[in-house]
């Protein structure tokens, strides 16, 4: 009888030690941020970073929308991925060069301006605010200083309205000095989390690829306590894979599908408003 009651004990505490185990490895929510927009339907016209695929974003109800910022040579900030635009180098062309430019659904490139404009009316929509590498650190640093101007302007500089992101070790070390309190993800995959945060990084935005191929990336950035978003994730077993793993954001140019896999896995979406809490 006593034996058994042992047992029977022993048994008990092994399968509560093993519940905590998988409710400590299975994360309860993760966020959704859509790639340039929710540029990828009808609404958002399919136009990357278009104001119609940030207020798709915004109507959709997802955490956040990323975009990325340019600056020409006269200090006019756009909302334009690539460095050139039919071959002439951004940051060295004055604004008025590109006035005639349409993107693919009609639209002029949107000015940072015009951008906020849009962002004001859904305040709710985190900002992901990729800053791009331009062609020195001085043309870089007044980009920022600029943005931040904006920013303040439109009253959205605050952490819960945006966080930056970027390649650029430049700017993501001025970016982090310039806005203490907000999030600042490092974009390479080149610095490992402890040299991102030994340049000032509270986070990573790291590439899905090297989450999943590198097993100690997200350990490391955990143990630093440092945010971690993963960028471009469009296959829906890899969206899954990175929900069950643990990511705080997951972004994407398939929003809407992230959004059923969440939904598949019994993961919560934290949707726009709500404030991401960083797993540990």
């Amino acid at each position: 009888m006593k034996t058994a009651s042992i047992a029977k004990t022993l048994l008990s505490v092994a399968f509560a030690a093993a519940t905590v185990t998988f409710v400590q490895a299975q994360p309860k929510e993760s966020a959704i941020v859509a790639h340039r927009g929710y540029w990828n339907c009808k609404e958002g016209g399919y136009a990357r970073n278009s104001l119609a695929a940030l207020e798709s974003a915004q109507k959709a109800g997802f955490w956040g929308s990323e975009f990325d910022v340019n600056m020409t040579s006269d200090g006019e900030l756009l909302i334009f991925h690539d460095a050139h635009i039919d071959g002439k180098r951004i940051d060295q062309t004055p604004y008025a060069e590109f006035k005639d430019y349409r993107l693919e659904n009609g639209e002029p490139i949107p000015t940072l301006d015009q951008y906020l404009a849009q962002a004001k009316k859904y305040p709710k929509t985190v900002l992901v605010f990729e800053m791009k590498w331009h062609s020195t650190d001085e043309i870089e640093n007044r980009a920022i200083a600029l943005s931040i101007e904006k920013l303040k302007k439109y009253k959205l500089f605050s952490p819960k309205h945006v966080i930056f992101i970027s390649f650029s070790p430049n700017a993501s070390r001025v970016l982090a000095q310039s806005a203490p309190g907000f999030t600042v993800q490092y974009l390479g995959s080149d610095r490992r989390p402890a040299q991102a945060a030994e340049m000032g990084m509270n986070g990573v935005d790291t590439w899905f690829k090297t989450l999943l191929d590198d097993a100690t990336w997200y350990p490391e950035a955990r143990k630093l306590g440092m945010s971690i978003n993963t960028w471009t994730v469009n296959d829906p077993a890899q969206m899954e894979t990175l929900f069950k793993m643990g990511v705080d954001q997951l972004t994407t140019d398939n929003p809407m599908q992230a959004r059923e896999v969440l939904e598949k896995i019994g993961m919560r979406e934290v949707v726009a408003g709500k404030k991401v809490k960083i797993k540990k």
